[in-house]
């Protein structure tokens, strides 16, 4: 046991310098990659594979805490595909948000943060892209989706790494609240970036 608390005494102690900015400092962070996205509970989903892009600002609070929020603009959804007599019909549900990531980041390693927290996200856009092809031709039509909620909520968790001030980011964005009021369906999103730290 004492072997432990030293072991994790000395691990705690050499954590000061992981982190890459100094206590109290504020950093810029714009980021650009890809969300891999799909709804819970729907049988057959495939994955919607779409931008992600925005900012993030983050406040070093102690060699190995901060705090970061952003704004990200993040391509949402899913796409189903099914034969019908004779007839290849595809559809893709595009849900695009505003999301408002709030995390905690705890450094572990030089460069390396785990990171967990909330997030709210603003819908804005909710369209269904229907596709028909048969004999060759293919038939598209766009609508909009009436019934998906304005605003959503889900927890990131994740981690990153930097080096030089460029960040690799890879989280999961696990929905908790439902994507329209009359079924149970929520999103779920793996979220890849990379971004570049510049301080205030």
């Amino acid at each position: 046991m004492k072997k432990i608390i030293l072991t994790a005494a000395i691990m705690l102690a050499s954590v000061g310098a992981y982190a890459q900015f100094a206590v109290g400092s504020i950093n810029l962070q714009p980021k650009v990659g890809l969300n891999i996205s799909n709804i819970t509970d729907i049988d057959g989903a495939d994955p919607r594979i779409g931008l992600a892009a925005g900012l993030e600002a983050e406040y070093q609070v102690s060699d190995i805490f901060s705090l970061s929020a952003g704004a990200i603009y993040s391509q949402q959804g899913t796409k189903l595909s099914w034969v019908r007599g004779g007839v290849d019909v595809a559809q893709t549900l595009k849900l695009d948000y505003i999301n408002v990531p709030i995390l905690a980041n705890v450094y572990v390693a030089k460069g390396l943060a785990v990171k967990l927290g909330v997030q709210p996200g603003f819908n804005v856009t909710a369209k269904l892209e229907h596709k028909e092809t048969a004999a060759g031709r293919t038939r598209k039509t766009t609508g909009d989706v009436e019934d998906v909620k304005s605003v959503d909520f889900s927890i990131p968790v994740g981690l990153s790494y930097e080096y030089a001030n460029f960040q690799l980011d890879a989280r999961y964005n696990w929905g908790v609240s439902k994507v329209a009021d009359d079924n149970d369906e929520k999103n779920s999103v793996f979220q890849i970036t990379l971004g570049y730290k510049f301080a205030l």
